[in-house]
């Protein structure tokens, strides 16, 4: 068991995501640095679907009731175990009645910690993801203790792993969308010459951009839409939709996120820059 001493600003449990249900209406969720857990769960050499805590700005304070081992990654921020510094992509060994403590954000946006064989929460239509309208919590603030598989005799063949990290990457690749074509040159060179801000509207289910490009006057039907779907407004915002984000939308579906510039964009903070670049 663990036991939440403080949340912090966010906190939630993220496995890979919620598949084969977007019929219904349901986002996929999961982690937004899907990179980063990865990476943290082949440390551990955890199946890669195994959940592990997304810690949004501020992070909690956690006491280990079982002897298990860690690794943490993601946005850097001050984090110590039992007082002492803890590295990133590094497999900690932890202790019943140790204390994991995240202290100032440093870079980026969105930490990662991973235990041995995955946070074992609630399975919620095949998924540990937790997404406030269908689990029972949207954060683990209201969850007195999080249990998860006490580990077996582990030896992990790596024990560190030295990350190309996506905090200082700024370039996104996206692919053509579905209405690419209804782009004009005008609006092509604005998307593909000019940088970006992110505004201060962001979260889980989408980021907006603070800069507009020349708007659409496009009439469409409700159509689908993923995470990483890149939507022109009539005022000429754009939308990107994450983890979170609706299934199906009535805007220009005008480009597509890649994985990786899922989770550079899953780091970067209101004001951050980024451009797109057409893969």
């Amino acid at each position: 068991m663990l036991n939440i001493i403080k949340s912090g600003f966010f906190t939630t449990v993220q496995d890979s995501g919620r598949f084969g249900y977007r019929d219904k209406g349901v986002p996929v969720a999961g982690a937004m640095d899907s990179f980063t857990a990865s990476k943290l769960n082949t440390l551990l050499e955890n199946e890669e679907n195994s959940a592990v805590l997304e810690i949004t700005m501020t992070g909690p304070t956690l006491e280990f009731e079982e002897d298990t081992y860690i690794v943490l990654g993601g946005a850097e921020m001050s984090v110590t175990l039992n007082d002492m510094a803890v590295e990133h992509y590094k497999v900690y060994k932890v202790n019943s009645g140790d204390i994991l403590s995240y202290g100032k954000l440093l870079k980026g946006f969105r930490a990662y910690l991973a235990i041995k064989d995955g946070f074992k929460t609630s399975l919620v239509l095949g998924s540990r993801s937790f997404f406030k309208p269908i689990t029972e919590h949207d954060s683990i603030k209201k969850i007195p203790a999080l249990p998860y598989n006490k580990y077996k005799e582990f030896s992990p063949k790596i024990t560190k792993l030295k990350v190309d990290s996506v905090l200082d990457k700024s370039q996104l690749e996206v692919f053509k969308g579905p209405e690419y074509n209804l782009l004009t040159d005008k609006q092509l060179s604005q998307i593909f010459y000019n940088e970006f801000s992110v505004a201060n509207e962001n979260n889980r289910m989408a980021y907006q951009l603070s800069e507009a490009i020349e708007g659409n006057t496009l009439s469409m039907l409700t159509s689908a839409t993923l995470p990483g779907t890149i939507q022109l407004t009539p005022a000429g915002k754009l939308i990107i939709l994450m983890k979170d984000g609706q299934t199906t939308g009535g805007y220009p579906r005008i480009l597509q996120l890649s994985d990786m510039a899922m989770s550079i964009l899953a780091q970067k903070r209101p004001g951050d820059l980024i451009r797109f670049k057409l893969k």
